[in-house]
């Protein structure tokens, strides 16, 4: 579905993502993991169209998008719920799913509505009360809400679990898989969580100082040395391929 390859971007001359190969298949959770400052939101915007890659592609069902507009590719099919939320904090959580709608069909506001609402039933019962005024948890679900009101087909989550409890953070990982499951919606989900994302995912990737350094199944990167002491047991998020043993 998705296919990266040679992606470089950045921010003026500071170039944050360098030579990334990825690939997405309809249908699965991927996740990637890694430090602050390592490039992942750099990649999910990249992916997005803002900034735009400087070398390297990016594909998606096979067409080319990399120099689209970001609404173009937005009504493609691919929906962002960004880092920090950003919801509209004075419009009410039915405004900001109406924004959400905008890049899909109109005509389905409300099954679409509906089907948000069934996932997030908390919603429901504060769609006229500020998005500004609901806690730190309701937020995520808004974002994600709002995200999926444009009907994507890829879903790109951009640290769904940051500066939530525990519990709610569960509670968040529980309604991604049911989205991949039960609706079909392909999942790229950025985190640092990376004991919550490698379970989730299917497949995952690392990444260090915009490179991609390991990647393989979530089982597999869970049970890791390198990917359990840099992310697991209290490290410093640098993880690297074992050296090969000396001849």
């Amino acid at each position: 579905m998705l296919s990266i390859t040679g992606l470089y971007s950045g921010y003026g001359h500071i170039e944050a993502l360098h030579g990334i190969d990825m690939e997405l298949a309809a249908g699965e959770i991927v996740a990637l993991i890694g430090a602050n400052g390592a490039g992942k939101t750099t990649l999910l915007m990249t992916i997005c169209g803002k900034p735009r890659a400087s070398q390297g592609s990016i594909r998606f069902d096979g067409e080319d998008i990399t120099d689209w507009p970001s609404f173009r590719i937005a009504r493609r099919g691919i929906a962002h719920a960004p880092e920090g939320r950003r919801i509209f904090p004075r419009m009410s959580v039915r405004e900001n799913l109406q924004m959400g709608a905008v890049a899909g069909n109109q005509q389905h506001f409300a099954s679409d509505l509906e089907r948000v609402l069934s996932l997030f039933p908390r919603l429901g019962e504060r769609l006229q009360q500020r998005g500004g005024t609901l806690s730190g948890g309701e937020q995520q679900m808004l974002a994600i809400g709002r995200a999926l009101m444009g009907r994507p087909r890829l879903l790109l989550l951009d640290e769904p679990s940051l500066g939530l409890a525990p519990l709610v953070v569960r509670q968040i990982f529980e309604i991604i898989a049911d989205i991949n499951r039960s609706h079909g919606v392909t999942v790229f989900l950025v985190e640092q969580n990376a004991f919550h994302a490698l379970r989730l995912a299917q497949r995952a990737y690392v990444m260090v100082n915009g490179r991609i350094t390991l990647q393989g199944s979530g089982s597999q990167l869970l049970a890791d040395p390198a990917v359990r002491a840099a992310y697991l047991e209290g490290g410093h998020g640098v993880a690297t391929p074992p050296a090969e043993p000396a001849p």
